[in-house]
Formats: C-alpha cells, sequence, structure tokens
C-alpha cells in the first residue's frame, strides 16, 4: 500500500522544466516502477482502531497529514499528494493543497480565515466572474470591500482575512505590482490567482504572497478533461486548509490528480510555445483596423484580450478552427465573450468598472500553427465587420495595443 510521498529536492536548486518532470516522482524507483500510481480506494483497511482514532484526531485538529497510509478517501489520497507535492515546489511553496475545482479552493481559503473572525476581504478587480460573485454576494459570509492596488493599505481593517488579486487578471489581462501590493499588505495575506500566469511566468510566492491560487483545471491540466483547483501556501496555512477540506469533502479526486501531475511534466513546454503564438496573434490584431484594442500582458503569456469594431457575437458565431467554449489553458485555441459567459454573473457596472467592454472577447491560444490560427481570425473578423464599413469609406484606426489591459 502506498503511503503519502514525503520527498525532498536533491542536490543543487533544479531549473523549472526539469521539477515539472521530475517533482512528485523521486520515489518511483524505490517503488519499483516508472509510473505514478494511481489509488482509487476511497478506504483503506486497519486493524489497529485505537491509532486509527488517535490518527484522526491528529488530523481533524492539526490539519497536519498523518503518517502511514491513508484513512478516507475523502480526507485525502496518495496521488493527489504527489500532485500538491509538485505543484508547491513549481510555485516555490512549502506546501500546496488540492481541491475539487478552482472555486472550492478559493471557497476554502475564505472559510478558513473566516474560522479566524476574519471575514473582511480587499479585492482588485477585475477577477475571474464566480471569484467576483462569490465575494459580492457573501455566501460564505465574507464580505469584500473593492479597490484598485493604490488603495489596498486604507482599505484593510482589523478583521481583513485576505487581500485578493488576479493578474494577469481574467479577463482584461491587467496587472498588478505584486511586491508593491504584498507591501501595502502589511501582515495581512496577499491571495494572488496565477491561473493565468503559471509558475512558468510568475512565481508569486517570491514577491510576497502568502497564497497562491490555481484553477487547475487550465493550464496545468492543459488538455481541457481534468477540473481541480490548489492553493500553494506555507505549510501553516496549509494545514488550515486540510482542515477545511476534512470537514467540507472538497478533495481532489485521485485520477484527476493523476492526470494534473501527468500535465505539470509539459507545462513549461506547452506555455512558452502557445504564448510565442499569443505573441504574434497580439501583434497582427493591434495593427488590424477591424480591432479597436488589445490586450496583452508585459509577462507574455498564451492569452488574449481584444476589443472588436464590429460584432464581438458575430466572431463566436463565426470561427472554425478555434473553439467558441468558455474555459481556457487547453492545447487547443477557446474563444468566448465574457460579457456573456465567463463574467455574465458580475453585475454590468461593475463589468464596466473593471474594464469589461461588451465588445472584448477573450482567447486561450493553444498549440496549433500560428497560421491557421490567423485565418480562422482573419475570415471572423470578416464577419463581424461585414456591412460596418465607414459611410465615407475611410479606413478605421489601427488598434490601441494595452500591455496588461490597462
Amino acid at each position: 500500500m502506498e503511503t503519502y510521498p514525503r520527498v525532498t529536492p536533491q542536490g543543487p536548486e533544479r531549473a523549472l522544466a526539469t521539477e515539472a518532470v521530475h517533482a512528485g516522482r523521486e520515489d518511483l524507483a524505490d517503488l519499483g516502477v516508472h509510473a505514478v500510481p494511481l489509488d482509487l480506494s476511497t478506504t483503506y483497511p486497519s486493524h489497529d482502531s485505537r491509532g486509527e482514532a488517535a490518527r484522526i484526531d491528529a488530523f481533524a485538529t492539526t490539519g497536519e497529514r498523518p503518517d502511514g497510509p491513508p484513512v478516507y478517501g475523502r480526507l485525502d489520497n496518495p496521488t493527489t499528494a504527489r500532485f500538491e507535492t509538485a505543484l508547491a515546489r513549481l510555485e516555490g511553496t512549502e506546501s500546496a493543497v488540492a481541491f475539487a475545482s478552482g472555486m472550492a479552493a478559493l471557497s476554502a481559503c475564505l472559510l478558513a480565515r473566516s474560522a479566524d473572525g476574519l471575514r473582511h476581504v480587499v479585492a482588485v478587480r477585475p477577477l475571474y466572474g464566480c471569484s467576483d460573485h462569490l465575494l459580492t454576494a457573501g455566501l460564505l459570509g465574507t464580505e469584500v470591500t473593492w479597490t484598485d492596488p493604490a488603495g489596498i493599505a486604507d482599505a484593510i481593517r482589523p478583521d481583513t482575512g485576505l487581500v485578493m488579486v488576479e493578474t494577469p487578471a481574467n479577463p482584461t489581462l491587467a496587472e498588478v505590482d505584486l511586491r508593491a501590493v504584498a507591501h501595502s499588505c502589511g501582515s495581512v495575506p496577499l491571495l494572488a490567482d496565477n491561473t493565468f500566469a503559471t509558475p512558468v511566468l510568475q512565481r508569486p510566492a517570491g514577491s510576497g504572497a502568502r497564497i497562491v491560487l490555481h484553477s487547475a483545471t487550465k493550464y496545468l491540466g492543459g488538455h481541457g478533461d481534468v477540473l481541480g483547483g490548489v492553493v500553494a501556501c506555507d505549510e501553516e496555512f496549509a494545514r488550515r486548509l486540510r482542515q477545511v477540506r476534512f470537514a467540507t469533502g472538497g478533495v481532489l479526486h485521485p485520477l484527476a490528480g493523476y492526470l494534473l501531475l501527468r500535465g505539470l511534466s509539459t507545462l513549461p513546454v506547452r506555455v512558452r510555445a502557445a504564448s510565442a503564438t499569443a505573441a504574434e496573434l497580439a501583434a497582427r490584431l493591434s495593427a488590424d483596423p477591424r480591432v479597436s484594442a488589445v490586450h496583452y500582458p508585459r509577462i507574455g503569456g498564451a492569452m488574449i484580450a481584444f476589443e472588436v469594431a464590429g460584432d464581438p457575437h458575430a466572431v463566436i458565431a463565426s470561427v472554425r478552427l478555434v473553439t467558441p467554449a468558455v474555459s481556457l489553458g487547453s492545447v487547443d485555441s477557446l474563444i468566448q465573450h465574457p460579457a456573456s459567459i465567463s463574467h455574465r454573473i458580475v453585475g454590468a457596472d461593475d463589468r464596466r468598472r473593471g474594464g469589461i467592454s461588451d465588445r472584448l472577447l477573450r482567447m486561450s491560444v493553444g498549440l496549433e500553427d500560428v497560421e491557421d490560427l490567423w485565418r480562422d481570425l482573419d475570415a471572423a473578423l470578416d464577419a463581424a465587420t461585414a456591412g460596418a464599413a465607414l459611410a465615407d469609406g475611410t479606413a478605421r484606426p489601427a488598434a490601441r495595443v494595452s500591455a496588461g489591459g490597462s
């Protein structure tokens, strides 16, 4: 029976690409296997009920992962633990705790702080639409103050449990200076959503973020076939999160943990290849008179946001190679209209204040050839602007480019 992996780096610090391939797998040779074992057990036998009682007491009250075999699949799983070990190493944190989805991971962070009486959150828009909704609706008893980065310090109260930012932000790709934000937070933990950037492009913990959130469904999995969320953090907060997971049951399924660990092995290659294509597409869109604005992050990445001069819904209806669908980070390219889908749940006024216009499209660039993608976008933009030529026949102005969507 496999127990929880307890592996640590050996020798000098290793490059990200090396860690992506080997982290969480160092003990495989000792187990006599090459591929990662997949443990699908929901329960585990034990004839020592007194010992089990002591282990459950310790897990429930401290959140420290017990020695020996697992107790019950809802509490923890060795395969999932391997993914957690690997992701923590890639993000440069002590620990990571995985959940059934990114929203389950964010919910656990809010619950962990609320349990200590710290229900107030300071947040910077835009965030992913459901993150925005979770904070605004107060469904977990939280209260949120929305501010810009310059107003964070003034917005913090004695009961503030978290400051939350997403950079690059969903969907405008706006960026914040994490080091400056962390300084403004003082002793309040900074939670940075790193879903768009991944540890390939930035490691928020190195800039002062105590909590790093991922929708693992996106780039970490990378193939559009697994749901998951994960929080990279210090071991103290990880224990708190495990307590929440113990009580609420939001554990990541072991098959998802297996697929996510496999996805990490190609993460650097996928992100860098897709980012190169995205940068080229952003440059072409920025020079296109059918596009009024292009948002592309200074740090790069595989996400593009652009505003069309014509009908954005016509672009969605006209693409053939690019898939019109929510989500992002897959090997194939996706496009969606945030005001209709990913951020529909955010009020129209709040969307506008967050820079999310009704003409904005968000594209997740995959691994297809850049020329094939451009031909598809070109045809879709033609469809969107058909019949919309200016009455005097003059050309439309070239698109305005904004690094980070600012």
